[in-house]
């Protein structure tokens, strides 16, 4: 008698604190033209899940859907239109929803071949992590060697990443963490900042000139510090309104208010830049898009296969679990990234 193979899966039902995680099983569905199958061996939990589960991502679909910003996994079956030679290749793939599942349906075009050799779980925490941080590093605010940064939330899982790829590419790096996370940003290369303390003051003293570049995750009242603390022809580059996870209301007005903030910015005379960095930005070019990410993500991969960057993997934590992986993840508490393994 032939069995239906099913698949594990967590939805977001709604607007739920983490205990309304629902984990459910589905029929494994099959690849259709242009697709494969993965089957997951590691997806992450990042801020963008956080924002998800209050409602407040940019651009998230209607309740209920399955998070997963990003997985890594192995090729299980393909779809009509790709070689059947990728059948057992690990890839990784940027997904923005989707990755928190046993299973998952990607376009072949989006997957870029994991290095041999790398674990699952270490991979992943570069996936969304590397690219964000590789692409504002070197394509946005293009920060050359010998230069300062200022990296807020350097123990998260984007900041301990970007941390550690300008320290590879000869930058100097301040980070702001939290007290705990003192000893974790400076292991990883950074002069370590508490972000209760006067940040600005400090900064000042550390790069009298001002920095080459602040990447600031924050938003609120801060985001003009982080202006004020660049030098000549510095770079700001914001890429998240974390100060506004919590509040109600509208989930875009946070973020089209940030975004018109950095415009007026770029208007006033000025060598100073400020940018809003979208990971998604050219997506409609879809090829080009694809070729951009397995670019960058590819430099990243061989950085971290080469051991020139270390994983942040923060805990490993059953998919079943997801909401003991949330929770954790929004602690803040940890260094690095919450990786769920199916």
């Amino acid at each position: 008698m032939r069995t239906t193979r099913t698949m594990t899966e967590v939805i977001l039902p709604g607007i739920v604190e983490p205990d309304g995680l629902v984990v459910q099983q589905r029929p494994v569905p099959a690849p259709g033209r242009g697709q494969v199958r993965v089957a997951v061996e590691a997806s992450g939990v990042s801020f963008a899940e956080q924002q998800m589960r209050r409602g407040k991502y940019y651009d998230q679909p209607p309740f209920p859907f399955t998070p997963g910003y990003d997985l890594v996994g192995t090729v299980a079956a393909t779809g009509p239109g790709v070689e059947e030679a990728m059948t057992g290749r690990r890839v990784a793939a940027l997904t923005k929803i989707g990755g928190w599942a046993s299973d998952a349906i990607v376009d072949a075009g989006d997957l870029v071949v994991v290095p041999d050799g790398l674990d699952p779980a270490d991979a992943e925490t570069v996936v969304v992590n590397g690219i964000t941080a590789w692409q504002m590093l070197h394509r946005v605010a293009k920060v050359r060697r010998g230069g300062t940064i200022l990296v807020h939330g350097a123990n998260g899982g984007v900041g301990s990443t970007l941390l550690q790829l300008a320290r590879h590419a000869g930058i100097r790096v301040i980070g702001t963490g939290s007290a705990r996370n003192q000893e974790a940003i400076a292991r990883l290369g950074a002069e370590p900042l508490d972000y209760r303390g006067d940040v600005p003051a400090r900064v000042r003293e550390l790069a009298p000139d001002g920095v080459d570049a602040v990447f600031d995750h924050v938003g609120g009242p801060g985001l003009t510090d982080s202006l004020r603390l660049l030098g000549r022809g510095g770079a700001l580059v914001s890429y998240g309104s974390a100060a506004t996870r919590d509040d109600p209301g509208n989930s875009r007005l946070p973020v089209l208010l940030l975004i018109g903030k950095l415009a007026w910015w770029n208007v006033r005379p000025d060598t100073r830049r400020a940018t809003f960095f979208n990971i998604w930005a050219g997506r409609r070019r879809r090829a080009a898009f694809q070729a951009r990410v397995r670019e960058d993500l590819g430099h990243v991969f061989r950085l971290l296969a080469d051991g020139a960057i270390t994983p942040q993997v923060a805990a490993r934590i059953p998919l079943a679990d997801a909401a003991d992986a949330l929770r954790l993840a929004e602690s803040g508490t940890v260094t690095g990234k919450v990786v769920l393994i199916p």
